[in-house]
């Protein structure tokens, strides 16, 4: 069994919770672990931003109905929490949780919302190449195809397959111009292997081996995925100048957590996999990895675990976060988010915040074993070292209208044995983190520095 998943958690395991005081009015969802709670309200201006300041600007009118649709959503939102007991995802004093508000009706969206984490990572990638993705698209498809019930599942593995394969046929010169010349050999060998690839799999479904299918088709996307990330050449774009000297994580990298699992006789350990972004979330990212190159987490336990989410990183003792040893104070990182159409991410802010209602995040809260930073409610510059999976949706996070999205930095995807998350328990303990790929991608490793 192998499964990854790295710690930090959205409450501190003494000082976290998902309620509102009932007997307080407000417009939001507490999510601390006390009702009692208070945190004092600070406003962050964004510090850097891509962003159009002109697509910011509404009419008293429209605010006014955006404020109207948020207030009720909330409010029914609340209900649903009071009533079910829906867990908050806080960060202790520190981290004290999410503030959830929907970001103006993701719910208008067209299409079916995407859930597979491989997919949401591959989407995430910032290139722009048509060719490509009309070759994803429908290897991506045939897990719908599969779906279906008897042969008719194969027949429609077999259209998704041709068009796959016509797309590659007819658009690979566009593919390989556009390779970074540097990748340009590997990703040659790799879109060599998907056409060897296809070939097997058309032969399988000519064998109507439908149990086949599924394991090929993953394989065929991983040489895709490959292809896509040979695409990108260097980092897209500059780290505002106040986060440039911190631990930063400049493309991906993949690392598997160990856990050691208690009271549970069919699963003792498990590995899970998890592809970190720093391509969207490269503060978040850098410092997450740096962390575990500190070994920061290791022999630490699972924190919280509800049904909801899976959340780890508060360290023993009064501190809610890290110490840095070279300061003897908690380092804390920014709100990161990327918006989908943005070439850099929003710092310091939460979409809301900055009235991108409707805007998209590049890695959003859709796919079991989301992974995120958790933060103080009224902080958003606070998170550290406590980290959470989203373990299923709720009526509070349905996929693309998540009262998550923009408000707490998704940084990676558990990729392999995310299912088992939810057998993991409170204190369960991580055995180890390891990075297995991507190392090199982490600039300025403070754990390098002694202590």
């Amino acid at each position: 069994m192998a499964a990854i998943f790295s710690c930090s958690s959205l409450y501190t395991t003494s000082k976290s919770s998902l309620f509102n005081n009932p007997n307080q009015s407000t417009n939001y969802i507490r999510l601390s672990h006390s009702p009692t709670t208070t945190t004092s309200i600070r406003r962050f201006r964004p510090i850097s931003s891509s962003i159009n300041p002109n697509r910011l600007q509404f009419s008293d009118k429209q605010k006014e109905r955006f404020s109207g649709i948020k207030e009720c959503v909330l409010s029914v939102a609340l209900a649903i929490g009071l009533i079910t007991g829906v867990p908050t995802l806080g960060f202790p004093s520190n981290a004290d949780a999410i503030t959830p508000a929907l970001s103006d009706l993701a719910v208008l969206i067209s299409g079916p919302p995407i859930k597979d984490p491989g997919a949401l990572l591959r989407y995430a990638l910032p290139i722009d190449n048509k060719a490509i993705r009309e070759v994803q698209k429908p290897l991506e498809d045939i897990t719908e195809s599969l779906k279906v019930a008897g042969v008719k599942a194969i027949d429609s593995t077999e259209r998704n397959l041709k068009q796959a394969s016509r797309s590659l046929k007819q658009g690979k010169n566009m593919i390989i111009a556009g390779l970074a010349e540097s990748k340009k050999d590997h990703a040659i060998e790799l879109l060599g292997k998907l056409e060897v690839g296809m070939e097997e799999l058309q032969k399988i479904t000519e064998d109507r081996k439908r149990e086949a299918i599924a394991p090929k088709q993953k394989e065929l996307l991983q040489y895709v995925g490959g292809v896509e990330e040979d695409m990108v050449d260097g980092f897209p774009y500059d780290i505002p100048e106040e986060y440039q000297n911190m631990p930063l994580l400049k493309g991906r990298a993949t690392v598997d957590m160990k856990v050691k699992v208690k009271d549970n006789p069919n699963l003792e350990e498990c590995i899970f996999r998890i592809v970190l972004d720093g391509y969207n979330a490269p503060v978040t990212a850098g410092n997450f990895v740096d962390l575990v190159e500190r070994h920061f987490y290791d022999g630490m336990e699972i924190q919280r675990a509800d049904g909801f989410v899976v959340q780890t990183g508060d360290p023993e003792g009064p501190a809610e976060g890290f110490i840095d040893p070279s300061t003897e104070k908690t380092r804390t990182i920014p709100l990161e988010i990327m918006v989908e159409g943005e070439k850099a991410p929003v710092y310091g802010v939460t979409l809301e915040d900055i009235g991108l209602y409707k805007a998209q995040t590049k890695l959003p809260f859709n796919a079991f074993g989301t992974m995120a930073m958790a933060r103080e409610e009224f902080e958003n510059n606070s998170a550290s070292s406590q980290i959470f999976w989203l373990l299923k949706e709720s009526e509070l996070t349905p996929s693309n209208a998540n009262i998550l999205d923009g408000r707490y930095s998704v940084f990676g995807y558990v990729t392999q044995n995310e299912d088992f998350l939810a057998d993991l328990k409170v204190g369960d303990v991580i055995e180890s983190i390891q990075v297995v790929a991507g190392l090199d991608n982490l600039v300025n490793p403070s754990y390098k520095i002694a202590g």
